[in-house]
């Protein structure tokens, strides 16, 4: 009965992690259609903006505020700090590269958030895995190509994504756990429309949103939303060696809207380099499980 209800909750967990990656491959297209006829600033405002009161009202209806001293914590700021950085350089991205190339990338998140655990916070990581992150890496140089023809200099822009993101993952372990899912949400989100008003400012790029770009923006902020309640969800539901590796998903929903919907066609390059980031990703899953069962069996 037990065994029944774990292999039942890891597979709700499972359709809510490729329902989550769907979500949020549904929310980059909107992103990008915005990113044709709106300042970068101003689409990463709106996004944190109007996203905000979700949490904020999530929030309240478990009892807590969001104006705490807690919003102050060096975890929390650093968490903000590469929220900040990971969405400013994944509008970028989206404006100026094709969608299969910046999903591709980003797809390199989970090896690279191994990494910097292992290097600062004396996580132990084996040489297998290492391996894996080496020919991880190399999968991203293949997508991105640096140094020879195809090579477009706007790619590097998702590198930044991947670096702010993995700031963002390491701070949020360092929150203490008293701390709820709907306020860090929150604090990130403001992080973020500050950001965006600053970026406003600074350039002085705000141009009248007409109708069209109006549902464009609610579209992103709706499916962005939808699809981090549901990534929540199924990190919390499944087991998450067993969840995490459907995050890889995100790809193949990536490269369909990029065909059918922008008339991109990744080249083989892009899609050996893809296979290696998930691949080696998935074996660093693999060697997770397996080191955590051996523990267990010690």
């Amino acid at each position: 009965m037990i065994a029944s209800h774990a292999s039942s909750q890891n597979l709700r967990g499972i359709l809510l992690m490729v329902a989550s990656m769907a979500l949020f491959g549904v929310e980059d297209m909107f992103l990008k259609w915005a990113a044709e006829g709106l300042p970068i600033g101003q689409i990463i405002f709106v996004s944190g903006a109007f996203g905000l009161p979700v949490f904020v009202l999530m929030a309240w209806a478990q009892g807590q505020r969001v104006l705490v001293r807690e919003a102050l914590q060096p975890a929390v700021i650093a968490r903000n700090i590469g929220e900040m950085i990971g969405s400013a350089g994944y509008v970028a991205a989206l404006a100026t590269v094709p969608l299969s190339t910046v999903s591709a990338v980003l797809q390199a998140m989970p090896l690279a958030v191994t990494m910097a655990a292992a290097l600062f916070m004396q996580e132990q990581v084996g040489w297998r895995r290492w391996t894996a992150i080496a020919v991880g890496f190399a999968g991203v140089l293949l997508v991105i190509r640096p140094g020879i023809d195809g090579f477009r200099p706007e790619a590097l822009y998702v590198l930044v994504t991947v670096a702010g993101l993995t700031l963002r993952d390491l701070a949020s372990r360092r929150i203490p756990a008293v701390v709820t899912t709907a306020q860090v949400s929150a604090w990130g989100l403001m992080a973020v429309a500050v950001l965006g008003a600053g970026m406003m400012l600074a350039s002085g790029e705000v141009r009248a949103v007409s109708a069209g770009q109006g549902l464009v923006l609610l579209g992103a902020v709706a499916f962005g939303t939808a699809g981090y309640w549901a990534i929540t969800a199924a990190t919390r539901t499944g087991e998450v060696s067993v969840v995490a590796p459907f995050r890889y998903t995100r790809l193949v929903f990536a490269m369909a809207i990029g065909a059918l919907v922008f008339g991109e066609w990744p080249d083989g390059w892009t899609y050996a380099g893809a296979a290696l980031i998930i691949g080696s990703g998935l074996y660093s899953f693999a060697r997770e499980r397996a080191r955590k069962r051996a523990s267990h069996a010690g």
